[in-house]
């Protein structure tokens, strides 16, 4: 079944856009939703294998969408996928920059190794395609950067701060982490976790006609997170805000 939306259809009809680890989680739910709204949407990872099924879905689903192989830490590697990608579309509107990953681990047990994999992924791949929190620090600024040198070519850079986000990468995590993250949810003023459709609408906003004056921004999609106890308030315990899930609401 097609991604339900809750932007017109028809509304990225003829465009064509980019979508890097777009195969999983909020990069599959974006994906979706930008197709079902009328994108030809090109979804690029490491390995075909986790584009392929969003790929299918996409096209059984009546919508148009591509896969290609692509490593976003590497700058020849992402020249060549937006030639392939002009030569077969004629044009390039946007790009979600979504790949990405991390692992948990308290700063004495990082490694070099592990240190250059997250901020190679997370921040030098964002900036090739135009540990996790340095990274998505720098991502804020070279956010701010590019908005304004790239502004000439009239080209927005905007954010989505994702906050938890109950997708297909906590799976990563073990069970060892479950008491955490019902932990945080207690703690962020939604008590709970979102969805990856939340954060596909955000993005979907970010990319759409609505948004043409912002530019520069971070959109934060967290519930509230990123309020916690910033002035020392316990949040009371009440009903977790309403979510919105297309995948629950009619979606596959």
């Amino acid at each position: 079944m097609p991604s339900d939306s809750i932007f017109r259809d028809g509304l990225f009809a003829g465009r064509t856009i980019v979508v890097s680890g777009g195969g999983t989680g909020i990069g599959r739910a974006a994906a979706r939703e930008l197709a079902a709204l009328g994108a030809s949407v090109v979804l690029c990872s490491r390995s075909l294998d986790h584009l392929a099924p969003t790929r299918d879905e996409i096209v059984a689903a009546g919508g148009r969408a591509d896969a290609e192989v692509c490593d976003i830490r590497d700058p020849d590697a992402v020249e060549a996928l937006f030639r392939a990608v002009v030569a077969r579309h004629g044009r390039v509107d946007a790009l979600v920059n979504n790949a990405g990953g991390q692992f948990l681990s308290p700063a004495e047990a990082i490694t070099p190794k592990g240190w250059h994999a997250v901020v190679e992924t997370n921040l030098t791949g964002t900036f090739n395609m135009a540990h996790s929190g340095a990274a998505r620090a720098g991502v804020v600024n070279l956010t701010k950067t590019l908005a304004i040198e790239w502004a000439r070519y009239g080209v927005r850079v905007n954010a989505v701060a994702p906050g938890i986000i109950a997708s297909s990468g906590l799976a990563r995590y073990g069970p060892e982490v479950a008491p955490l993250l019902e932990a945080f949810t207690r703690d962020v003023p939604a008590q709970r976790m979102g969805t990856a459709s939340e954060v596909a609408a955000a993005i979907i906003y970010l990319l759409s006609p609505a948004a043409g004056f912002i530019s520069g921004e971070t959109l934060r999609v967290d519930g509230g997170g990123s309020l916690y106890r910033l002035h020392g308030y316990e949040i009371p315990a009440h009903a977790p805000w309403p979510a919105f899930d297309a995948a629950l609401d009619g979606g596959a």
